[in-house]
């Protein structure tokens, strides 16, 4: 399939047709200005040098050095390849907590987005680690499996929200296991497990996953999201500000279990961050992780479209330097011309 990815360029080509209803307007006018001067095959016997082939050639190779410029510049893609690349470095999944809670506004925009947008930043930084994505609520899902395919993560990360799990609570011992599964066991790159969550009202379970994580060596770090104080909880409704509550009509207030979350870093044998750091601890986190085993790898990486520009622009280039050397006389090599034969003859 071809197409191109910045369309807009193309109006530019526009503008040739422009340059050459000017050109021709100006050739002529300066026909009509020699005519003015006197006899238009005298005046060309006066001056033989000139070409207007040559002037006329010239012209068109800008105009076609100036097309494949601007269709270049909008990014003429073609089909799509799949290419070998070797890697070196470790394998880390992000276990996203998507509870309810999670939309509590202690910290801006709220938990979640703020969460997406730390995490975000931390891939463009992460270059040739691989990574997986697991969110979780009362349930723990597996959103991206192991990948080097940051576009897609990305992608997916943005599109998260507290309705992709309808069942309510924070199961981070399902979320735990889940990763243990995800990991292969083939690979020997470092492991690592990065937990976000507020760590309210956990399903238990917590213990056995840890330890399921120790023995296939998986570093568990984890950041808290929220404040100890008292939130509540915001209803995702534009159009009437409100909040949670509970089935006897009280508001329904959330706190983050940091002691859980410590916790839990400590017996994975990793650390515990707080959210309220200015990027959530996520760098200190890859400090951390550059410290874990790299292992080199091989995966294949699909490109939805080849570029096609670098061969237009030097097709554009050679063709712009057949211009610059092409004079608009005559080259005197091509052949003897006799200037003024013909006047010599009148004259006499």
């Amino acid at each position: 399939m071809f197409n191109f990815e910045h369309k807009e360029y193309l109006w530019l080509l526009g503008l040739i047709p422009v340059w050459v209803v000017l050109f021709i307007l100006q050739h002529y006018r300066r026909k009509r200005d020699l005519r003015r001067l006197g006899n238009p095959t005298l005046l060309t016997e006066l001056m033989p040098g000139f070409s207007p082939f040559r002037r006329g050639l010239k012209f068109s190779l800008l105009m076609l050095v100036i097309g494949l410029i601007i269709v270049a510049l909008a990014g003429p893609r073609f089909g799509s390849k799949l290419t070998q690349v070797k890697q070196n470095g470790i394998d880390i999944i992000f276990a996203l907590d998507v509870s309810n809670s999670m939309l509590a506004e202690d910290i801006k925009p709220n938990r979640l987005e703020r969460a997406k947008q730390e995490l975000s930043r931390l891939l463009d930084r992460l270059d040739e680690n691989r990574i997986g994505l697991i969110v979780f609520a009362g349930e723990a899902y597996t959103q991206i499996p192991i990948t080097n395919d940051y576009l897609s993560a990305k992608m997916f990360l943005s599109g998260i929200t507290t309705e992709m799990v309808s069942r309510q609570g924070t199961a981070i011992g399902q979320a735990i296991e889940l990763a243990v599964r995800s990991f292969s066991s083939a690979s020997e790159a470092g492991k690592a497990l990065v937990i976000i969550s507020d760590g309210e009202n956990h399903e238990g379970g917590i213990e056995d996953a840890i330890k399921k994580a120790r023995e296939k060596n998986i570093t568990i770090f984890t950041i808290g999201m929220g404040t100890g104080e008292g939130v509540r909880i915001p209803l995702n409704n534009a159009y009437n500000r409100d909040y949670r509550r509970d089935k006897d009509g009280n508001f329904v207030i959330t706190r983050m279990n940091e002691q859980m979350l410590v916790d839990i870093a400590s017996e994975g044998k990793g650390r515990y961050y707080r959210a309220n750091m200015p990027d959530m601890g996520l760098n200190n986190i890859l400090s951390e992780l550059e410290k874990l085993d790299k292992a080199e790898s091989e995966t294949k990486v699909y490109t939805e479209y080849e570029q096609q520009f670098p061969g237009l622009i030097w097709i554009a280039l050679a063709l712009l330097a057949l211009e610059s050397i092409l004079l608009e006389r005559k080259n005197k090599w091509l052949g003897s011309i006799h200037l003024f034969d013909r006047l010599k003859r009148n004259v006499q």
